[in-house]
C-alpha cells in the first residue's frame, strides 16, 4: 500500500462513499500493488528512456499514438521499432488516421515493409456512418513485453521531444509503468486492434521479459480507459471522485480545459470546504477557439477563491492533477468534453507520496514560470473576448 502523503485526508471516507452512490453501477478499475512508477518531467528525458526500453524488448512491442509525425522524432522511433522486428520482436502499432493525418501515408507503409503491423484508427468511412466520424484514437502508450508502458501527454513529434526550438515547442512529460497494471494496458490494446481489424494481435506469451522492464516497487496504480462506447465516462467519473476525496489540495494542469458544470461544482465544492485549487492553464493554446471557451469558466472558479495560473512561454500540453499530494492522475486525456465523451483515452491514477511529492515539485517550477489570472483582470477583458466566448460556447461540445 502507497505511503501517506503530508496530508491527513480528513473527511475523505465520507466524501468518497457518497460520490460512488452518484456514480451508480459503473464498474470500478481494479487497484495494483508493487508497481513501479517513473516520472519524466520534461519530453527529451522521457523519449531518451522510451527509446532505451525499446531496446531492452524480447518478445513484443505495442504502440498506440494519436499523433505520429515524419519529423526526426518520429523517423527515430520507426528505425528502434524497425531495428526491434529484425531481432525477433512482434511491432504492432495503432495511430490515429485523422490525428496523423498531415503525415504522409508513405511513413506509414514504409513501417509495414519494416514488419512493422500498422493499423489506422477510425479511417473515415460512409459505412461507419457521420456519428463515428468524431470518435478519435487520443491514446499515447507504448507497451514492451507486457512488463513495461510508457504514457502520458506526448504524441511522436519534434514539439514533444524537445527538438523543436522557439514559440511551437510543447510543455509536457510522460511517465512509465512496470507491475501486474501493465495487463491491463495490453488487454485495451487488443481491444482497440480487435475493433479496427476484427481479431486480437497474436501477442506472444510467456516470454520472460528483461529484469529491468519487469522491476516492481510500492506504488499503487488503477488503469482508467475511457471511450465512447461506455455508457457514462469512466475518465470524467475518476476525475470527479477524487476531486470529491480531496482534503486539502488540488492541483491541475491541463492544455484544454471545457470542464463542464459537473466538474466546475466539484471544483467549487472542493474549495468551499477549504480545499485549496490551483489550475495551471495554456497562456497560449495550439487551439485557439478551444481557450476562448475554457476562459468562459473563469469567473466562477476565481470567485470562489480557486487559483488559475497561465503557463507563459512554451505551449502547454501536460495533463495531470494531484490530490494531497498522494494520488496523481495522470496520461492522454484532458479536462474537456471530448476527452470525456468522444475520445478513447487512458489515465493512470498513481497512489504513492514519493510519486506525488516529484509531481509537485514539476508542476511548481512550471507555476513559476506561469502568470496568475487575478478577477479583476479578467473581468476587464474586452467585448470582443467576451461575445467570442458565448459564440464558441455555442459549439462547445463539438470542440
Amino acid at each position: 500500500m502507497a505511503a501517506e502523503g503530508p496530508f491527513k485526508g480528513k473527511k475523505r471516507f465520507p466524501r468518497m462513499m457518497r460520490l460512488l452512490g452518484r456514480l451508480g453501477s459503473s464498474p470500478l478499475p481494479p487497484e495494483y500493488g508493487d508497481c513501479r512508477v517513473l516520472l519524466f518531467p520534461r519530453g527529451r528525458g522521457f523519449f531518451r528512456a522510451l527509446h532505451a526500453a525499446i531496446r531492452r524488448a524480447r518478445g513484443s512491442i505495442l504502440v498506440e499514438y494519436y499523433l505520429i509525425r515524419d519529423d526526426r522524432t518520429g523517423r527515430a522511433l520507426a528505425e528502434a521499432l524497425a531495428l526491434a522486428v529484425r531481432r525477433g520482436v512482434r511491432v504492432w502499432l495503432i495511430y490515429d488516421a485523422i490525428g496523423s493525418l498531415e503525415t504522409p501515408s508513405a511513413f506509414f507503409e514504409d513501417m509495414a515493409r519494416q514488419g512493422i503491423e500498422v493499423t489506422p484508427f477510425n479511417v473515415p468511412s460512409v459505412r461507419r456512418g457521420l456519428h463515428w466520424f468524431d470518435r478519435r484514437d487520443h491514446r499515447k502508450m507504448v507497451v514492451i513485453d507486457g512488463a513495461m508502458a510508457f504514457l502520458g501527454g506526448c504524441n511522436i513529434g519534434d514539439e514533444y521531444s524537445g527538438l523543436l526550438q522557439g514559440t511551437g515547442r510543447f510543455r509536457d512529460f510522460g511517465f512509465s509503468i512496470s507491475g501486474d497494471a501493465v495487463g491491463d494496458l495490453v488487454r485495451s490494446f487488443c481491444q482497440t486492434w480487435r475493433m479496427e481489424r476484427g481479431g486480437p494481435p497474436s501477442v506472444p506469451a510467456g516470454m520472460a521479459p528483461d529484469p529491468f522492464l519487469a522491476r516492481r516497487g510500492r506504488a499503487g496504480v488503477v488503469i482508467v480507459s475511457g471511450g465512447p462506447q461506455q455508457r457514462g465516462s469512466y475518465i470524467r467519473s475518476a476525475f470527479l471522485f477524487h476531486i470529491a476525496a480531496a482534503s486539502e489540495e488540488i492541483l491541475i494542469a491541463t492544455p484544454y480545459f471545457v470542464p463542464g458544470l459537473r466538474l466546475v461544482r466539484s471544483l467549487m465544492r472542493a474549495a468551499r470546504r477549504g480545499v485549496k485549487v490551483r489550475l495551471l492553464l495554456p497562456a497560449r493554446s495550439d487551439v485557439p477557439l478551444v481557450q476562448f471557451l475554457g476562459r468562459s469558466y473563469y469567473t466562477p472558479l476565481l470567485k470562489r477563491g480557486i487559483e488559475i495560473w497561465e503557463l507563459t512561454g512554451e505551449i502547454l500540453h501536460a495533463k495531470v492533477m494531484l490530490v494531497d499530494g498522494i494520488r496523481t492522475i495522470l496520461g492522454s486525456a484532458n479536462l474537456d468534453q471530448r476527452s470525456f465523451h468522444r475520445n478513447f483515452e487512458i489515465n493512470g491514477i498513481v497512489m504513492d507520496a514519493r510519486f506525488g511529492v516529484q509531481v509537485r515539485r514539476m508542476l511548481s517550477k512550471d507555476l513559476r514560470a506561469a502568470r496568475q489570472v487575478t478577477l479583476d483582470a479578467h473581468e476587464g477583458r474586452g467585448w470582443v473576448s467576451r461575445v467570442l466566448e458565448r459564440v464558441i460556447g455555442l459549439f462547445g461540445r463539438f470542440l
